[in-house]
């Protein structure tokens, strides 16, 4: 493994274990007076079991009985009596119906001396759903928006509208309870509202922003579901207490520090990285280009969420298409890296999470024409593949966007 590899794994590591949501849960949990009542917990998201397994450390018997759903492969174990159950992301599937019914089971019937303990992450908008149209037709939806490239808030705009547990809804579920919620925040600007579509917070969407999404794209819905675009949502919550505990700032900020630490200069350029994958990566190959003359080791580093309009029938994600596209711009050049991940350890349908490139990327392995074939195809992972260069976290835990860095090691 070469030096800049070498570094790349470390800022890698580093940053994704400051963003851990353990000691934030803690915190926000440490000596806090739940009341007379049951107190129950509800944990939904790619970091369900990681927050779930603080709460239970942190508590104990204080917490009656729990729900965890999170994504397929992110359990690491029993977590006291508590149900766990995996359950599919980015398309919700029948073990992410049955995840929210268990939820809703749960709080059914609780008084107002009770409390709902809801720890939400990224990734809740699929794992955790009761859809009000045929799971089929949700699932087709899902993967239009996702094809088409539209943005996180759009996707959760829509899926708001056709889920009995988003948008507040599960916050009615437990009225008259008191419902106290931890946010890990995986969307640019922590809008509390989006994240995992808010299944506890009032919508600030309309129904008029639906219909212009759904224009927008030209997306396919069966009359049902067009009747439930018309359906406003709850827009205010009297049982709700809500505390956000992560973002893509720790992450970026622990990327530039884990980098400062191996001796690089280090520039967060932006913690709202929000455009087509393969223009942030080829970006970042002409910011390579245009510092080759610095006397001094340099880190940019980007956090945020790109997209991938799919063309393509390959298999790839958004950062390992940020990496793929940096290749060309980087070819030749001296002792210079791109890489990029989400710091969840999954980066689109992949057991990767994410993606490396230096100026030695192409060649014999793989050539400039086929990287941009591969690309056409949104095939990063097999090219990455051949190069040795996809990164694999395994789930970490966490879940707050993405980190994308250039280093130029001097």
């Amino acid at each position: 493994m070469t030096s800049l590899r070498k570094d790349a794994e470390h800022i890698v590591r580093a940053s994704i274990a400051a963003v851990l949501p353990d000691e934030a849960v803690r915190k926000a949990l440490h000596g806090r007076d739940f009341g007379p009542g049951r107190l129950v917990l509800v944990a939904a998201g790619k970091a369900a079991w990681q927050m779930a397994k603080t709460a239970y450390d942190e508590l104990g018997d204080k917490v009656d009985t729990g729900v965890v759903v999170t994504k397929y492969e992110h359990s690491k174990g029993a977590i006291g009596s508590f149900e766990i159950i995996e359950a599919g992301h980015p398309v919700p599937d029948e073990n992410s119906v049955r995840g929210a019914e268990a939820a809703m089971d749960l709080v059914a019937g609780l008084t107002e001396d009770d409390t709902v303990l809801f720890l939400l992450s990224g990734g809740g908008s699929a794992l955790f759903e009761k859809p009000l149209i045929p799971l089929k037709e949700l699932e087709d939806l899902t993967q239009q928006l996702l094809n088409c490239g539209a943005d996180i808030t759009e996707i959760n705009t829509i899926r708001k509208r056709l889920s009995a547990v988003k948008a507040g809804r599960f916050a009615l579920c437990c009225a008259p309870a008191k419902v106290v919620t931890i946010v890990l925040s995986d969307i640019i600007g922590d809008p509390l509202d989006m994240i995992a579509s808010g299944p506890a917070y009032p919508d600030t969407s309309t129904c008029e922003d639906a219909k212009r999404i759904v224009e927008k794209y030209g997306l396919t819905l069966s009359g049902e579901a067009k009747k439930c675009l018309d359906t406003e949502t709850p827009k205010e919550l009297s049982n709700v207490e809500t505390l956000v505990t992560g973002s893509v700032r720790e992450l970026t900020r622990a990327a530039a520090k884990a980098a400062e630490e191996l001796g690089y200069e280090a520039h967060i350029l932006t913690d709202t990285l929000d455009c087509e994958a393969r223009d942030a990566g080829k970006a970042l190959a002409e910011l390579a280009k245009e510092n080759q003359d610095t006397e001094t080791s340099l880190a940019l580093i980007a956090g945020g969420e790109t997209v991938v309009h799919v063309k393509g029938t390959g298999k790839g994600g958004r950062n390992q298409e940020i990496a793929l596209s940096a290749a060309p711009g980087l070819s030749g050049l001296r002792d210079t890296a791109v890489f990029s991940v989400g710091s969840d350890g999954t980066d689109g349908p992949t057991d990767a999470a994410g993606g490396y490139v230096d100026g030695d990327t192409l060649g014999e392995t793989l050539s400039a024409e086929e990287a941009q074939a591969e690309l056409d195809n949104n095939n990063a992972y097999i090219a990455l593949k051949k190069t040795g260069g996809l990164i694999t976290t395994g789930p970490t835990g966490t879940n707050v966007n993405d980190v994308s860095v250039l280093l130029i090691k001097r």
